[in-house]
């Protein structure tokens, strides 16, 4: 009989999945209270998790098998209220993060991220946040909550003074005055220039965290999400800023939220690859979890 595929990130063996021996921790928060059209973003984790056990693990970009260096995928993080799940995702990040690993959240909506981003910020100085989305999320308060997904980057604005923001495409009149137009790179304008792939690094600093709304994509390759917004990135524009800004700063966290997973899996797929291909270059890059050595593979 054939052995079943481990149900982990990347359906690896329990040698490379120890808590104690990974280097990266995956962890699932399966939330979407706060979602107002398609709700099942709560689904997402799970849904991304099942299409990373049928990836091929070698990376061609990169000649590497990150999954190599150990992928824990930690129990989800459930909660009833968006207060007391950013209050529990705070602290697991918080704790993986003190025992020295690189820690990856999968949303659920993108409320999700901004527990994540706190812990991240508290354990690195001067550390900036890019945002990769459709919408600009920076209502103060919507459909009377603090920590509803459209508010994520007022919150993120409180705790870091450095965000930039890629891939916008809507937005509410409302919140322009929260934005600051020299660290916004609307979509249309990443569609008719490639100069933001170059400009997005300069404006962050040396630590950098990336919080990644899947819209971000043109529903044409990611339709599976709460709200999509025509008009957006392709698969190698997305992939090309990440390098970018792999190569020139340091990141030290990433989330990828708002999967709303459907019959069609080939979304489900591309979030996975996604995330395995993000730390591909993160570990190309050097990432050793206290410093940036420069450890390429090649």
């Amino acid at each position: 009989m054939k052995e079943k595929t481990p149900h982990n990130f990347c359906g690896l063996g329990s040698q490379y999945t120890d808590y104690d021996s990974s280097a990266v921790v995956i962890l699932p928060v399966p939330f979407d209270r706060t979602s107002t059209w398609i709700r099942g973003s709560r689904r997402g984790p799970r849904a991304l998790i099942d299409a990373s056990r049928n990836m091929e693990l070698y990376d061609i970009e990169t000649d590497s098998e990150v999954c190599m260096r150990g992928l824990h995928t930690a129990g989800p993080v459930r909660s009833r209220t968006p207060e007391r799940m950013v209050e529990k995702v705070h602290g697991r990040v918080s704790r993986y993060l003190q025992d020295g690993k690189f820690t990856v959240v999968l949303g659920g909506e993108h409320s999700v991220s901004v527990g994540s981003i706190a812990a991240h910020g508290k354990r690195y100085s001067s550390m900036s946040v890019l945002h990769l989305d459709a919408h600009s999320d920076r209502r103060d308060v919507y459909e009377g909550s603090r920590y509803n997904h459209a508010c994520v980057m007022a919150r993120v604005g409180e705790m870091v003074e450095t965000t930039v923001s890629v891939g916008i495409r809507s937005m509410d009149a409302s919140e322009r005055s929260r934005m600051d137009r020299d660290r916004i790179f609307y979509a249309h304008e990443c569609l008719s220039s490639e100069e933001y792939v170059e400009q997005v690094p300069s404006f962050l600093t040396d630590n950098v965290y990336i919080t990644i709304d899947l819209d971000v994509f043109d529903p044409g390759v990611m339709p599976s999400t709460g709200t999509p917004e025509p008009g957006g990135l392709n698969w190698y524009q997305v992939m090309k800023l990440i390098r970018s800004v792999t190569e020139r700063r340091r990141v030290v966290g990433f989330d990828v939220v708002e999967l709303c997973p459907n019959r069609n899996r080939a979304p489900d797929f591309l979030a996975a690859k996604l995330v395995y291909k993000f730390l591909s270059l993160i570990f190309e890059a050097g990432y050793n979890g206290a410093g940036m050595v420069k450890t390429s593979n090649r």
